[in-house]
């Protein structure tokens, strides 16, 4: 039997990439969120890859100000960091 696995996802070089892995790790009864360290670009891709996100219950959360998800601080990533059973960094 697998274990299933809360597992943060950092968003560093590839956001687009970063949201697809997290849907599919839905696929084995893991819970992903995700945390973006670089802007999202705006593209009808990364809208696509976001509702899949949304409807998948994947929270989502960016590391810089004036974004339109919600922010998270140095504190609060730190913390996410060290609850998560694994850390992906993509």
């Amino acid at each position: 039997m697998v274990q299933t696995k809360s597992i943060l996802m950092l968003g560093r070089r590839d956001p687009t990439e970063t949201m697809r892995v997290a849907a599919g790790l839905t696929i084995f009864g893991h819970t992903p969120s995700v945390v973006f360290l670089v802007p999202l670009p705006d593209t009808p891709e990364n809208a696509e890859m976001a509702e899949l996100l949304e409807f998948s219950d994947i929270e989502s959360r960016t590391t810089l100000p004036d974004q339109l998800l919600p922010y998270i601080g140095a504190d609060a990533l730190a913390a996410a960091i060290l609850a998560a059973d694994e850390v992906i960094n993509i």
